[in-house]
């Protein structure tokens, strides 16, 4: 059994990103440790749970049912409701480490914080797992290890794509303003720049639909020794297996 730390911001984390790799984690016999800034509950993005605001397209940019539903049985764990504090992460007793992603305004403590960044980069330095989805590769980016380099230089990764970020923000831009823009710089803007070279940024094929258990090829991930990454909900049963046969080897 591995112990996974699964860091999250006060509010607005990605319902998905998180739950389905908890479930899945769990199913294998995996542990997952959960920490917060204040050693409280998170709370999921509700408009990623509830659809409300998301207009005509709720149903598409939503979470969807199993999504939905792996995040209750989350919320409802006894490891979900007692996280410990972001200052008491303590890197030597985590076997893996995982970082969900999100785009709401409550994402931005988690992104910049430089407690997560240390946590990341130690991780890095011990060689542990480290998985990353959709924003979470950010916080990856920005951690920096030995020579004040991102842990990400030098390594193969995908993240949410230009191309995603944008549609979804032109869908609903009208009357959301800029709650798909986390940043004014495309999450694939911002992690490419943190490569060694643009070509290690690997966006995938189109994706236009969701996998689940049944349809894991409609996924995509990118791994790298240790490291393994994707791009937004519809990844994420795939990157949740893949994370924990990494884990299991």
């Amino acid at each position: 059994m591995a112990i996974v730390l699964m860091p999250l911001p006060r509010r607005d984390f990605d319902p998905t990103e998180s739950g389905v790799p908890w479930a899945t984690l769990r199913e294998a016999g995996h542990r997952v440790v959960f920490a917060t800034p204040d050693a409280r509950p998170a709370a999921a993005d509700p408009r990623m749970l509830t659809g409300q605001g998301l207009g005509p397209w709720a149903a598409m940019l939503r979470a969807d049912a199993r999504g939905r539903a792996a995040h209750e049985a989350m919320a409802a764990s006894p490891e979900f409701r007692q996280p410990i504090a972001w200052s008491a992460i303590d890197a030597g007793t985590f076997d893996a480490l995982l970082l969900p992603g999100g785009h709401a305004p409550g994402m931005r403590e988690y992104l910049e914080s430089r407690m997560l960044q240390q946590v990341v980069a130690d991780a890095f330095a011990r060689e542990r797992p480290v998985g990353a989805i959709c924003h979470g590769v950010v916080l990856a980016a920005r951690s920096r290890g030995a020579g004040g380099r991102s842990v990400l230089q030098g390594r193969r990764t995908t993240a949410l794509t230009a191309q995603m970020e944008l549609t979804a923000w032109a869908l609903t831009g009208l009357w959301l303003g800029r709650y798909y823009r986390t940043y004014p710089q495309t999450v694939q803007a911002e992690v490419t720049a943190a490569l060694s070279r643009p070509g290690d940024f690997d966006a995938g094929p189109p994706s236009l639909l969701r996998d689940d258990p049944q349809h894991l090829a409609r996924g995509f991930t990118v791994r790298d020794g240790r490291y393994l990454s994707a791009r937004w909900p519809g990844d994420a049963h795939r990157f949740a297996g893949e994370f924990a046969s990494m884990l299991s080897a």
